[in-house]
């Protein structure tokens, strides 16, 4: 690293600027011959067309046209690769951690379940489109008739409508994903009650959830159905009132000591620039790899940004089935982005690319960066709840909303974001960390950034802010508010991926 340029591997034939460098400047024995954006590529030496461009030290693409040392190395003259050869399943050992990290703990709410809560919501689920109008209704309403503030240990009221529920056939790919969503959030740690509001000719019946998913009618736990209490009004005062006796059950619930090993972190990356893959996402897997090292859990996701990287998160897979499970996901995507005209190296943005981003192969490197080092234990579907401990990477779709929603069915108590262009976003019942990827993104939207990592450039190491995100991680788990949680995100960010024929 000088003050000009990252080389990232010995292997690169391309450096990262970190400022602009502009026609004639000379740096590193390079004379720069296009002017340069701060996040984009400078070639170190004369690159053959049709020759590897290697970043991190692995191939992201080919020169599509011979590349002279000094030229600027972006979309103009760089094609995406093939994906490389699939290597063997090689578990890796955890990286040694200080004892300090085992005996680490934070205040959590411990459910009957066992599950550990960082968060004390009440939620208003709806199990089709038609019935949102009623659950946001019943949320705005009672807010008009009671103080909260009585209720010092309930973190708030939301309501988590969604567009589907109908239209759809009731079995198969489409139902099942959407039952493990809903069914997600109704048994999530971080609710201390739920209501489910239906309309009750739709496809998705709350009644099959509560007898397929086992759940208990309670004070933690109760539905109703628009069709049966008599309309939308006659719903809206039922829901209030039942929200009403709720609230005094759910306030008893107190916030006790728990180790870090409890702490499920959704790991998420948006609006993503060249220095996510420098700054924001390693640091952040170096605090995953504390504390999967503790015995906590890293929940990785979007598979399509993954694609062109997939071999070096495969590689350290538990075993050769997770492995296989991990290839196939990918299959699937592939058929999957085929079938509508695409393909999955159609990515990144045009926000991407403007940070300096080239290629899905180079954006996908940076990505799998937020998983650390340690080994893969577990692929799971989309909103399926983990079996394992560790890493685990759950398949879904790179729209952030999307992903998040899955990632909290599965498990999440805590989410972690990296950006780099901006990305605003929040996701209750879980807190969402923002980690800025450069110092001019921190200073600009400091509003919403929780944390810089952007001084990586200028000297903090990466073992130094991965604790300082853990320390932050262990905070917010604590009780402390997020940037967005101050800014009332998360009650429009609940979206399930809707993978099925609408019919």
């Amino acid at each position: 690293m000088s003050d000009q340029i990252v080389v990232l591997s010995p292997r690169d034939n391309v450096a990262v600027a970190i400022q602009r460098l502009d026609i004639g400047a000379v740096v590193d024995g390079v004379t720069v011959r296009q002017t340069i954006g701060r996040g984009h590529k400078l070639a170190l030496r004369a690159i053959a067309a049709g020759e590897p461009i290697v970043k991190y030290g692995e191939q992201i693409g080919y020169a599509s046209q011979a590349i002279e040392a000094g030229d600027h190395v972006h979309v103009q003259n760089i094609g995406p690769s093939a994906l490389v050869d699939r290597p063997s399943a090689s578990p890796v050992a955890p990286p040694a951690i200080a004892d300090d990290w085992h005996r680490r703990t934070f205040q959590g709410y411990r459910r009957a379940s066992g599950r550990i809560g960082t968060r004390n919501f009440v939620g208003v689920l709806t199990s089709v489109n038609c019935a949102a109008t009623a659950a946001k209704s019943i949320v705005t309403d009672i807010a008009k008739r009671i103080d909260l503030s009585a209720y010092p240990e309930v973190s708030g009221i939301a309501a988590f409508p969604h567009s589907s529920g109908c239209g759809m056939s009731d079995q198969g790919l489409g139902f099942e994903l959407l039952k493990r969503t809903l069914h997600g959030y109704a048994s999530h740690p971080n609710f201390g009650g739920i209501l489910m509001v239906g309309l009750g000719c739709e496809q998705f019946q709350i009644q099959r959830l509560v007898k397929e998913c086992n759940l208990t009618i309670g004070e933690d736990f109760d539905y109703l159905v628009i069709q049966e209490e008599g309309g939308t009004q006659a719903t809206v005062e039922a829901g209030i009132a039942r929200l009403q006796r709720m609230l005094p059950h759910v306030a008893k619930a107190r916030r006790e000591p728990c180790p870090i090993s409890e702490l499920s972190v959704a790991l998420q990356c948006g609006g993503s620039d060249s220095y996510s893959g420098i700054t924001a996402n390693p640091a952040l897997g170096r605090a995953m790899d504390i504390l999967v090292g503790a015995g906590g859990t890293a929940i990785l996701t979007e598979t399509p940004e993954i694609y062109g990287a997939e071999h070096l998160l495969a590689a350290r897979a538990r075993d050769a089935g997770v492995q296989d499970r991990l290839y196939a996901r990918i299959a699937w995507w592939e058929s999957y982005a085929k079938f509508f005209g695409n393909v999955l190296n159609n990515n990144p943005s045009p926000g991407n690319k403007a940070g300096g981003l080239t290629t899905i192969m180079e954006k996908s490197l940076g990505a799998i960066a937020k998983g650390g080092s340690t080994t893969l234990e577990q692929v799971v579907d989309y909103a399926e709840q983990p079996s394992r401990r560790g890493l685990i990477f759950m398949d879904g779709p790179g729209f952030d909303p999307c992903s998040a929603t899955g990632q909290i069915a599965s498990g999440a108590n805590v989410l972690c974001f990296t950006t780099g262009r901006g990305s605003a976003f929040g996701c209750k019942p879980v807190p969402s960390i923002k980690l800025a990827t450069n110092e001019q993104l921190y200073e600009r939207m400091i509003g919403d950034m929780d944390i810089n990592c952007g001084d990586i450039i200028n000297g903090t190491s990466l073992d130094a802010k991965g604790a300082e995100i853990l320390d932050t991680i262990i905070a917010i788990a604590s009780g402390e508010r997020t940037k967005s949680e101050t800014l009332g995100y998360g009650d429009l960010e609940f979206i399930p991926w809707q993978l099925y024929a609408v019919l």
